[in-house]
């Protein structure tokens, strides 16, 4: 059966598709051209012509990968509720008992860009993009009176170190730790980087969803 002819968005979308599927089975160092181009039935020089090396075409396909999480991301932090309800949302979504797919893919990503410029350039600009959304929150809580956070980009940051530092445990060793106690640590670093009380923090995420009014004073 003839394949059908794409043009050239349609064919870098299928093209980094496969790569994607092909990296999570064989990894991102050994994944090679011939590997994308055969799950497709397609010739390496075609995938060449879209992506001129390898190194380019799994730095293209992680950037993809990711590119769908930040987006779901940016969905969750701008639902119509507090700010600290819209951060726990984010932040246990993010978490590896969450529902963000791209772990493993990022995992990989972390390996071979010790040794890949391309693929480490984006890698820190997408680690920089989720640093900063969940820092803008941060803010805007701050700023909302909701609680106490003196500098939120390194709140973005030790949050973010801890979760991936987590997704590694229980990626790698599936099972090492129960979900239920991970959500557990989540909330607990959470609660302490913007000044609540275990009790506090409990009931402050239990609280109605509705965002607050502008111009609310901050608390004392």
């Amino acid at each position: 059966m003839a394949r059908v002819r794409l043009n050239v968005s349609e064919r870098r979308e299928e093209l980094l598709r496969a790569a994607i599927q092909q990296i999570e089975v064989r990894g991102a160092a050994s994944v090679r051209i011939a590997d994308v181009a055969a799950a497709l039935g397609v010739s390496n020089a075609l995938v060449l012509y879209h992506f001129a090396s390898k190194e380019k075409l799994v730095a293209a396909a992680f950037a993809h990968a990711a590119e769908a999480d930040l987006a779901r991301l940016r969905a969750v932090l701008g639902r119509r509720t507090t700010a600290l309800r819209r951060l726990r949302a984010a932040v246990r979504w993010y978490a590896p008992t969450g529902q963000a797919k791209g772990w493993r893919l990022w995992i990989e990503g972390w390996a071979v860009s010790l040794r890949e410029p391309a693929l480490r350039s984006v890698t820190r600009d997408l680690d920089q993009r989720w640093k900063s959304a969940i820092a803008e929150v941060i803010a805007e809580g701050v700023d909302a009176g909701e609680f106490s956070c003196p500098d939120p980009a390194a709140t973005a940051l030790r949050l973010t170190a801890l979760l991936d530092g987590l997704a590694v445990q229980a990626t790698v060793y599936t099972g090492s730790v129960s979900r239920a106690r991970l959500q557990a640590w989540v909330d607990t670093a959470l609660a302490r980087e913007l000044g609540y009380s275990p009790e506090a923090f409990a009931a402050a995420v239990a609280q109605p969803s509705a965002r607050p009014p502008a111009g609310t004073p901050p608390r004392p």
